[in-house]
């Protein structure tokens, strides 16, 4: 971040004590806490929404979770000289939830739950965004994963990881195409809220970067990506980064899915959508993005290791998905 960002910390009522730098942002020590600015390259309905938002979740007082600072004539995003918007939150010094634990996960997935119940707007809110269409965005990733494997297919020479890529690419296509058509025909209402009077939001990248401990208890952050979607998705996106930690624990995911489930019941048709989100190779095609993606005169050594991961964890995710989700063909029949 540029350092003359800085200079943007005068447009507020805050005594800076001083600042130093953080992840792509800037630590204030501040006479009201510690506080961090960030860019923002949003528009400005929509950070009006997510404050919106963060300040329902904090009168709640179910989760501690950031708030965003105006500045003195009362506007969220300011800008430097260049034109780039910045935004002023509140932060904590701590660390991230840890993936290892079981116990701090099971905290995280209650947690999530408790701000579910906070993450509801009435339908008639001015400036709602759209609500996310999952269809749309596997269809796009399907269409993704043709046109590599179509690549791969005319590619003369190939290295170690495009044979592979290659050698595995129909199976996981084959299942992308499943997943898809299935979900369609299952869930075609999802992302569209449980009523007309309310809409749902999600917070959109809750993971464990955003879950912070501090000395006062869980304060969660980083709110850009929110948007209007199944709650279920950000369960899935914590579940599946946990999973493929753990080779895809069966009794580690049950207890997850027991801990959300204490806080806020999944209905049957979220417990579907779950299953399906949960049942998408992901992973696989998150690889074949980078790699189609980013230059392919020389693959890192990483990309390799990923493959070869996810390859050798997949028996064990439908494993995984049989057990916990054994009762899924009763909920679609319902």
């Amino acid at each position: 971040m540029n350092d003359r960002a800085v200079e943007l910390l005068e447009q507020y009522e805050i005594e800076v004590l001083r600042t130093r730098k953080g992840r792509g942002a800037i630590l204030c020590d501040t006479n009201l806490g510690i506080l961090i600015l960030k860019e923002y390259s949003g528009s400005p309905d929509r950070i009006e929404l997510q404050n919106k938002l963060l300040k329902q979740i904090s009168d709640a007082g179910l989760v501690k979770v950031e708030s965003i600072i105006p500045n003195r004539e009362g506007t969220l995003v300011v800008k430097d000289g260049d034109g780039a918007g910045y935004v002023l939150k509140t932060w904590r010094d701590g660390r991230e939830c840890s993936l290892y634990d079981r116990a701090e996960c099971a905290e995280a997935v209650q947690l999530l739950a408790r701000l579910h119940d906070c993450m509801r707007l009435p339908g008639d809110t001015l400036n709602l965004p759209l609500a996310f269409s999952l269809e749309k965005e596997y269809d796009k990733r399907n269409r993704e994963l043709k046109r590599v494997r179509k690549y791969l297919q005319q590619k003369k020479q190939k290295n170690w990881f495009e044979i592979n890529l290659r050698h595995t690419l129909d199976a996981f296509l084959e299942q992308a195409l499943a997943v898809t058509e299935e979900w369609k025909a299952y869930c075609p209402a999802a992302g569209e809220g449980t009523g007309t009077d309310f809409v749902e939001f999600c917070h959109g990248d809750y993971q464990y970067h955003n879950i912070l401990q501090g000395s006062d208890g869980w304060f969660l952050v980083n709110f850009e990506k929110y948007l209007r979607d199944d709650p279920v998705r950000d369960l899935y996106l914590l579940l599946r980064k946990l999973l493929e930690k753990v080779n895809w624990s069966v009794s580690l995911g049950t207890e997850l899915l027991e801990a959300y489930e204490k806080q806020r019941p999944i209905a049957a048709g979220s417990w579907i959508d779950l299953y399906y989100r949960l049942a998408y190779p992901e992973k696989f095609w998150k690889i074949v993005n980078f790699y189609y993606n980013s230059g392919k005169a020389w693959i890192p050594e990483k990309n390799q290791e990923k493959l070869e991961r996810v390859i050798a964890q997949e028996k064990e995710k439908q494993h995984f998905l049989d057990e916990v989700f054994r009762n899924v063909g009763r909920l679609r029949r319902s």
